[in-house]
């Protein structure tokens, strides 16, 4: 008997080694969640570098255990819009609906007629836990000022504190008085913005409010272990992260209220290595208002996780802020221009034109009227509104998410006019039934399920707001019919990140020891750069750290113009021709895309450079999937509700919140229902215990609730 089952273990372990791998089955690579839509894609390349790479699925497909074997679901495959190439991606596809597989485990999907196989992936409820904390540790990484030492960056990873040096962050000088002392200021910490080191007032102010909605609309998922330096000390690290980024806004604000615009920094690898002197910008207003409304909502957070006193500093700084702009509502300074003398400092633009400063403008005032409740920041937004292009245009897209955040957040206020959070409701219900939103999702638009309409430098960011605004849909009730479907597709949009997608690329850094199976190996970031110790995953002797998001497809990506032979020299002009070009040049949108990170004149950073804002964006939106292997009730406020009676067998009922949302989950931490009503019934849902947890005006409760039907 132990002979025969040797040899059934060994004729297993050779028919599962007989089996290849083929990127032309593509699926999310971390897997999957038991109650999930999962659809793995097989794609027979038409146009684009991989043209030649024909692929004839068999008929029928299965997903098998890898554990052992077994096979746990078989079914045919559907093609694609009856076979037609898709444009955007250059393949013809076929889909493979496995959802009825729910029970925890290890698989691959199977074609038996060509005995080729995807990549292993889970099915588990927990299964993007860990992936959301090397999604936040890239925050960590991106610290500047800050030691990372081996226990909390790794042994690859670990550096001294950067920018600390003479003349830099800790006594940083004036852009236009550099050999003057007297206008040294302390402006250390915050991140380092993308794969440049500089740091934008703007910028941060938007990372921080990121960072603080994803922790609103989810806050039991975070955790006090992210292996930071502040790990264990009661406060959820993404909390503490946040307070790293505001502590660095802080010192950026002047005792007038206005706020310095970017610090210019040296750049090396490591980071600490960087010697070049520090500089800060001018001050303006689009900083000043965009730090006030981060200030405001931090100090709402902060006051529900009953820090009052750093609460309080920012409320002050917030109003500070809002009272200068409100005297200086048009003053500038752009970096990296002439005009203003500042050549050099800093290399993205951040400036901003008169509709982003009425955008920042309304964002202050949502937040500021959610803290204090005065009245001026209501009138404010209620006269200005109407301003925004999702209400004038009706038309909902990414690259106006932010702005559609700042009319859906005051939909959620105490103080909002009620005729205004209705019609700001409806037409954003409207504009997301519109041909690239649901319309799209509906009709299978996009054979990888995420369709978007335009491809541009940062688009795995837009990937991750189009997955947030379907998510919105059921977070702010904005179309009921439709709250089912909008949480369907969001999570579509998480898959292509994960690896459904035309190059079968999981779009994040060196994720090879927690899930990932083809990841990115290499990206533009003066750190992980060409040539360094940090370079590319498997050559280098490091390469980068894991968890980063790199910008993804760019269509409009194109060398510098000095090509191929006005670079200045023969080894500038060499390097024109870079190895992968043509696989990057003239492709389908979804596959202009390239593992690379070299400088100037091939210019990764438009394609592969990663930034803050594309790590927030995803961050919110994999936190909206996360499901902990144990509900976090830490750090809570007592809010100003009660839930009676408890125990029920009929009805819950919740009192005491003006405004709310609550979500139900059972003791796995797995959702199974949510709303806005406070009339909770019980007759759908089996005897038992459950948690409630209710958020209301950003402080939330997790309520054990006993049911008996």
């Amino acid at each position: 008997m132990k002979k025969l089952f040797t040899l059934i273990l060994v004729f297993v372990f050779m028919y599962a080694s007989a089996q290849n791998i083929t990127n032309k089955i593509v699926i999310d690579q971390f897997g999957y969640r038991p109650t999930s839509k999962k659809t793995a894609i097989i794609r027979n390349p038409q146009t684009g570098f991989d043209a030649g790479e024909s692929f004839s699925p068999g008929s029928t497909y299965e997903v098998i255990n890898s554990e052992n074997q077994q096979v746990a679901y078989s079914g045919t495959i559907t093609p694609w819009n009856s076979g037609a190439e898709n444009t955007s991606s250059g393949d013809q596809a076929w889909w493979f609906d496995f959802s009825t597989v729910t029970t925890f485990g290890s698989y691959y999907v199977y074609d038996p007629t060509n005995n080729v196989k995807s990549y292993t992936f889970k099915i588990a409820e927990n299964v993007y836990e860990e992936v959301l904390k090397h999604a936040v540790r890239a925050f960590f990484y991106q610290r500047s000022g800050h030691e990372k030492t081996v226990q909390h960056a790794g042994l690859y990873w670990a550096d001294n504190a950067s920018h600390v040096g003479d003349l830099q962050d800790l006594n940083c000088r004036k852009y236009d008085s550099s050999n003057d002392s007297s206008t040294e200021l302390d402006v250390h910490g915050g991140w380092y913005d993308a794969g440049d080191y500089n740091k934008y007032s703007i910028w941060t102010s938007n990372y921080i409010v990121e960072l603080l909605r994803a922790y609103q609309e989810n806050p039991t998922i975070w955790t006090d272990d992210y292996n930071i330096p502040e790990s264990g000390n009661g406060t959820p690290d993404l909390i503490d992260e946040v307070k790293w980024g505001l502590d660095h806004l802080l010192r950026l604000q002047l005792n007038d209220g206005s706020i310095i615009s970017i610090v210019d920094a040296g750049h090396a690898s490591p980071p600490s290595a960087a010697t070049e002197q520090s500089l800060y910008g001018g001050v303006n207003t689009s900083s000043t208002l965009a730090s006030s409304g981060a200030f405001a909502l931090g100090a709402t957070v902060f006051e529900n996780l009953g820090m009052s006193s750093y609460a309080n500093e920012l409320q002050i700084a917030a109003e500070k802020a809002w009272n200068w702009a409100i005297i200086n509502p048009n003053t500038l300074w752009q970096n990296n221009d002439a005009a203003y003398s500042s050549v050099g400092i800093g290399a993205g633009k951040q400036e901003v034109d008169d509709y982003g400063r009425l955008k920042y403008k309304l964002r202050a005032a949502v937040y500021l009227l959610e803290l204090t409740g005065e009245i001026n920041y209501k009138t404010f937004f209620d006269n200005n509104y109407s301003q925004i292009h999702m209400m004038q245009w009706t038309h909902a897209y990414p690259f106006e998410d932010e702005e559609q955040d700042i009319l859906l957040e005051y939909t959620r206020l105490n103080d909002a006019s009620e005729s205004i959070a209705n019609n700001i409701l409806s037409t954003f219900s409207t504009a997301m039934n519109g041909n690239d939103n649901f319309s799209a999702y509906e009709n299978e638009k996009d054979p990888y399920r995420a369709h978007m309409k335009d491809y541009t430098w940062g688009s795995n960011k837009q990937k991750c707001s189009v997955g947030n605004m379907f998510y919105q849909v059921e977070q702010y009730n904005a179309n009921s019919s439709k709250a089912d479907l909008g949480i369907e597709a969001a999570e579509e949009y998480l898959h292509y990140i994960h690896g459904v997608n035309p190059m079968g690329l999981m779009y994040l850094s060196n994720m090879y020891d927690y899930g990932g199976d083809n990841c990115v190996n290499q990206f533009y970031h003066s750190w992980f750069y060409e040539g360094t110790d940090y370079d590319e995953y498997g050559f280098s002797l490091y390469g980068p750290a894991p968890g980063f998001l790199t910008g993804g497809a760019n269509p409009q990506y194109s060398i510098d113009g000095c090509c191929p032979g006005g670079c200045g020299s023969s080894e500038n002009n060499a390097k024109c021709d870079f190895n992968g070009r043509d696989n990057l040049l003239n492709q389908p949108d979804q596959k202009s895309y390239l593992d690379f990170n070299s400088g100037w004149p091939s210019n990764s950073w438009e394609v592969t450079e990663n930034s803050n804002g594309y790590q927030t964006e995803y961050i919110r939106l994999l936190s909206k999937f996360v499901y902990l292997s144990k509900i976090n009730t830490s750090r809570e406020v007592t809010a100003d509700f009660t839930i009676f009676p408890n125990p029920a067998n009929e009805f819950f009922i919740i009192k005491g919140a003006e405004k709310l949302h609550w979500e139900l989950f059972d003791t796995s931490g797995k959702r199974i229902q949510s709303g806005k009503h406070k009339v909770l019934e019980t007759k759908d849902i089996g005897s038992g215990i459950y948690y409630l947890k209710v958020n209301s005006n950003g402080s939330f409760k997790t309520i054990k609730l006993v049911v008996h039907n």
